[in-house]
């Protein structure tokens, strides 16, 4: 059965793999499985048709046969159970990269989208400069904590797992805040992520996409 997900018609950050579909493509080309996308506009995402996939209205959804699912984490979930390469074997180590995974969204990222609120939406609040110290320090915790847990490993429990690929792109939010620099192990363990054949080709994609869109017409 042929995989469909959706992602931006334009991305807001130009194809900088910071648009949440990155990670599903990512799961998919880290397993080898091929997919389809179906680009909708910030309109589509609202219209009835796209929210009987997604009931919040965002992006990205999965479709396979007659199973459509939403929210990455359940989707990344759902394609490291359903095909190798993104769960370890071992029972025990399996559950550990999963719960890598829950603390990735429920744990490190919502700290950070704190972060990319103030920075974007609220910087001309007039209590906006008094908060940010505050909002960067959560942050700062976080990351701490984080780069304790590391330390000088290469992946967060052993092989490169789904708990990594979910963290990475957590922590790739911060690359503009220059946050992560303060974290050398941390900044390394994204490049490493980076590094990887499956997420250059994710991030090939989606950048495709967006410089298509940036281009004159002829």
């Amino acid at each position: 059965m042929t995989i469909t997900i959706t992602a931006f018609e334009r991305s807001p950050d130009g194809g900088k793999g910071l648009a949440r579909d990155t990670r599903v493509r990512w799961a998919l080309e880290e397993v080898g499985q091929p997919y389809q996308v179906r680009l909708v506009s910030f309109a589509a995402m609202k219209a009835p048709a796209h929210l009987a996939l997604h009931p919040f209205g965002q992006i990205p959804t999965y479709e396979e046969g007659d199973l459509a699912l939403f929210e990455t984490g359940a989707i990344v979930l759902h394609i490291g159970e359903r095909h190798a390469g993104l769960l370890p074997t071992d029972a025990n180590a399996r559950a550990r990269a999963i719960t890598w995974m829950f603390a990735a969204v429920n744990t490190v990222e919502p700290p950070i989208l704190e972060l990319v609120t103030a920075r974007i939406l609220e910087a001309d609040k007039p209590w906006s400069n008094e908060r940010m110290p505050l909002v960067e320090e959560r942050v700062r915790g976080r990351l701490a904590q984080l780069s304790a847990r590391l330390g000088d490993a290469d992946w967060l429990d052993g092989a490169f797992s789904a708990g990594d690929l979910m963290m990475v792109s957590v922590l790739l939010r911060l690359r503009p805040s220059g946050i992560l620099d303060a974290f050398p192990n941390l900044a390394a363990y994204v490049a490493r992520g980076e590094a990887r054949p499956a997420y250059q080709r994710a991030f090939a994609a989606q950048l495709a996409v967006n410089v298509g869109h940036r281009r004159e017409p002829t």
